[in-house]
């Protein structure tokens, strides 16, 4: 097989939602700031081994599709056409569309067919099937069941009753993608058509019943590739998007640095010391020209409104532009809830979570100029509260949707937002608070620093990007609070 083979993925969106009771097709809801379908697309857009992407629609809906596509810049989208009443005739319709744009002696091109709502497909799996397809003319995506899978019949008004249990370790559950050459799919097809009573709920089992010369060759598959079918499978999908933690982009060179940052402004609070300090180092030493702001170095209180419109108007006047805003201005107070004064309740709220608001608010109008990036922070205590943690855990939940509604509201102006979750990092304020600790244990305030600068040149958003050792084999046992470590003494910079 010729290794120039177009790899062509079909997003097969058909249906029309009836099973999860709305009045729009499933893969046009909204879950983490996106459509389920735009979610799949984006999956694909973003695999270096794919070429092109063809979604096939409900023919009421072509048109939500193509803005879906034009607003999201998914430039490897060549065609989105009406699908049929069946999953069979969709794919066939799909199968067509792909024959008639082949030119001339073009090599067989690997087609894969992927359920668009199944939006948690990762980058691994669609390798794999590409790669398989060099060596197989069809391939399918299975994981073993965990549970026993039993068969039954139905006797009159008693109900049904197991007739077998079968052997659970042949049994997979089939997921998508289904790869195929193109001539492969087409072949099957063309069959299946002479047979009266054809019917096949997927792409592999036409293959099998009409081609059974024809190997099938299983790749594995991920338990969080779900489908969602149901009503509670929304629920499901949109936490794990809220779960799912991006990796940190890959640290750029000197030039890199120099290209991105020459000439932007850059404004950070929190600036005096610990990751705010840094960040504003690193930015500033290529070139940035950048605004520190902080409680003990200008006298700039986050939670005061008119204070950070006063920075921010501040460092416009004196750039002419504001490129990057970064908050690493945070407070911590432990203890238990219903022995915390009211003062400490206000002040603890107003840093850590109104802080951001204002911030984010004070900041769009200079940020909507440039098409730039708000940076937020995190810590992983924010996926679960802890006791003598509340009010922390719970202001960095609210940063996170924060972050993520941002992402999604600003996505018009060209303002990306991403929030930044390291995990236990060396600052003066953690060294006060928690004492000497093994080195090989924490994050330097520079690496994070770095990868933060890596965030705000990236093309990310809506994202919570985790910055992690690179010692995969090394489990370290966190305090509690895990960032909140950093906020250990009362002041506003970690």
């Amino acid at each position: 097989m010729s290794r120039n083979a177009r790899t062509i993925a079909v997003v097969l969106a058909g249906g029309t939602g009836q099973r999860v009771g709305l009045a729009i097709p499933k893969q046009l809801v909204k879950i983490a700031g996106r459509t389920i379908l735009e979610h799949t697309l984006t999956i694909f857009q973003n695999n270096d081994a794919v070429d092109e992407i063809l979604v096939v629609m409900h023919a009421d809906y072509v048109g939500d599709v193509e803005r879906i596509v034009e607003a999201a810049g998914l430039d490897k989208v060549t065609g989105v056409i009406a699908g049929g009443s069946t999953r069979n005739e969709t794919t066939c319709r799909a199968i067509d569309a792909i024959t008639a744009a082949l030119t001339e002696g073009e090599p067989d091109p690997k087609v894969l067919f992927h359920d668009a709502v199944r939006p948690l497909l990762s980058q691994r799996v669609i390798d794999d099937c590409v790669r398989a397809l060099d060596k197989h003319e069809a391939v399918d995506v299975a994981i073993p069941s965990a549970d026993t899978i039993i068969v039954t019949r139905t006797h009159g008004d008693d109900g049904e009753f197991i007739t077998d249990i079968p052997d659970r370790s042949r049994l997979r559950r089939g997921q998508t993608p289904q790869g195929f050459l193109l001539s492969t799919i087409r072949r099957a097809y063309a069959v299946a058509a002479g047979d009266p009573n054809f019917e096949a709920t997927d792409d592999c089992s036409v293959v099998l019943r009409y081609l059974p010369d024809v190997p099938i060759h299983v790749v594995e598959g991920e338990e969080h590739n779900m489908k969602v079918t149901h009503p509670v499978d929304i629920f499901i999908a949109d936490k794990f998007f809220q779960l799912a933690h991006q990796a940190a982009p890959t640290h750029g060179d000197d030039a890199t640095y120099r290209a991105a940052l020459a000439g932007k402004s850059l404004v950070v609070f929190g600036a005096s010391y610990g990751i705010g300090a840094d960040v504003a180092a690193f930015a500033e030493s290529y070139g940035a020209s950048v605004f520190r702001f902080s409680r003990s170095g200008t006298g700039t209180y986050v939670e005061d409104p008119a204070h950070v419109e006063k920075a921010l108007a501040e460092a416009y006047d004196r750039a002419g532009r504001i490129d990057y805003v970064v908050n690493t201005a945070g407070l911590l107070r432990t203890g238990k809830l219903a022995e915390t004064d009211h003062e400490t309740i206000e002040t603890a709220t107003l840093v850590n979570y109104l802080a951001p608001v204002h911030i984010a608010r004070a900041s769009h109008q200079y940020l909507a100029r440039t098409r730039g990036q708000l940076l937020l922070y995190t810590s992983s205590s924010y996926t679960r509260g802890r006791a003598g943690y509340s009010l922390y855990s719970s202001a960095k939940a609210a940063t996170v949707n924060l972050t993520q509604a941002l992402a999604d509201e600003w996505a018009a102006d060209g303002i990306r937002v991403n929030c930044v979750n390291p995990e236990r990092t060396r600052t003066p304020m953690r060294t006060k608070a928690f004492g000497e600790e093994p080195a090989g244990s924490l994050l330097t305030s520079e690496s994070v620093a770095q990868t933060s600068v890596d965030v705000l040149i990236s093309a990310l958003t809506g994202h919570v990007i985790d910055v992690r050792r690179q010692d995969p084999f090394k489990t370290v046992v966190a305090p509690e609070g895990d960032l909140a470590s950093a906020f250990a003494k009362p002041d506003d910079e970690i």
